[in-house]
């Protein structure tokens, strides 16, 4: 099958969906299928490489606004293409237009990964657009039933839609944990991975340590609010306590999550909309604390089974699930040990470009629609 898949930024550009098209581009590739990854470039110059076997057509880029770059090389890019599949990584305004515009493929798909949270007036302007998008896709994907549900957006569509949560490789997680001798200690220790965005939630999560003495945070990851929440964290008096480590090698980070006690995710709007890092430290055998957004935070982790669902932007709720989960050891192990099975029951890299695949086929061979229970959800 010949598949491009279209987006604004690809490796070596480091971000949750970028690291989602690299390895689902990368698995169809070595299955044997023609991969293209079409995406706009860091400058102002066309180019075209092989990486692990995706071709990668980076497409001039004009100008950024508001996180999306704009490019006119990427409606003369898609123009030349003729794929069976074109599937497309929303939401990208521009990539969108540019395959509603100019696309020739035989069948599209379109993997909706978040509504429009913080952009409300550039959402109202584009939802007309957005409109036809939608409407002339041949399947929809989302990466939970949650979001089906509670998407203003995906409502409307739901006979299009299919679900296919997002996946990774268990193993190096897996391993690091296992390998990984705790030292002797009286406090708990915390973990949080992710970029340093508005809708992290950390702030939140800075202000339920102030409850709990005992407790430290390892913060990983960089991002435009790091200032501000390093400022925070030291107004709290929690310096001594929170530990920003910035960006860690993809190769060092399982060591960080096998160190933890906990991991938490305390996002606090929609645009959290899966939550892979819980994905990586359920791998690693460990307890979750997150949010209820509406979105797929809560479908990952099982409140009562694999961690704990607490509502978003309340720290004292935060701090007494942190101390429900520190003050039982065995609870902790029990929940680590079913979120470890429930990433390899439901959420493998390869079960997930299974599904994708499957989704690819329908459209090109049958025109059938995909019944969400096929791909083990109702």
């Amino acid at each position: 099958m010949n598949i491009l898949h279209i987006y604004k930024d690809y490796f070596p550009v480091v971000g949750g969906i970028e690291n989602h098209i690299r390895l689902l581009a990368e698995a169809q590739a070595a299955r044997g299928h023609t991969v293209s990854v079409l995406v706009t470039s860091r400058d102002a110059r066309t180019r075209v490489e092989t990486v692990n076997g995706v071709r990668v057509i980076f497409a001039a880029r004009l100008a950024t606004i508001l996180s999306a770059p704009i490019s006119v090389a990427l409606f003369r890019c898609i123009r030349n293409e003729t794929p069976d599949i074109a599937h497309i990584q929303s939401p990208y305004p521009f990539g969108e237009m540019a395959q509603y515009l100019c696309g020739r493929a035989r069948g599209i798909v379109l993997t909706y990964q978040s509504d429009i949270v913080r952009q409300k007036i550039t959402g109202a302007l584009y939802r007309p657009m957005m409109e036809r998008v939608l409407a002339r896709v041949d399947r929809i994907i989302a990466t939970s039933p949650n979001y089906v549900a509670s998407s203003p957006v995906l409502s409307r569509w739901k006979d299009k839609c299919v679900v296919v949560p997002l996946g990774i490789d268990p193993t190096p997680f897996e391993r690091a944990s296992a390998e990984y001798v705790p030292p002797t200690r009286d406090t708990i220790h915390l973990l949080f991975v992710g970029k340093l965005r508005y809708y992290k939630g950390v702030d939140v999560l800075l202000d339920a340590l102030c409850e709990l003495p005992r407790v430290h945070l390892t913060i990983v990851g960089t991002g435009p609010m790091e200032r501000a929440w390093r400022m925070r964290a030291q107004q709290l008096g929690l310096a001594e306590r929170v530990h920003f480590v910035g960006e860690v090698p993809d190769d060092e980070l399982p060591r960080y999550y096998a160190a933890c006690d906990i991991f938490v995710l305390p996002s606090s709007e929609r645009s959290e909309a899966f939550g892979v890092v819980q994905l990586e430290a359920m791998a690693a055998g460990k307890p979750i604390i997150c949010t209820e957004l509406g979105t797929g935070t809560s479908f990952v982790n099982v409140d009562g089974e694999t961690g704990l669902v607490v509502p978003a932007r309340a720290p004292r709720a935060l701090a007494d699930a942190i101390m429900r989960l520190s003050a039982d050891a065995d609870l902790r192990a029990r929940m680590g040990a079913a979120g470890r099975a429930r990433v390899r029951a439901e959420f493998t890299l390869e079960k997930m470009v299974t599904r994708v695949l499957e989704v690819y086929a329908q459209v090109v061979e049958t025109g059938v629609v995909v019944c969400p229970s096929r791909l083990g959800y109702g």
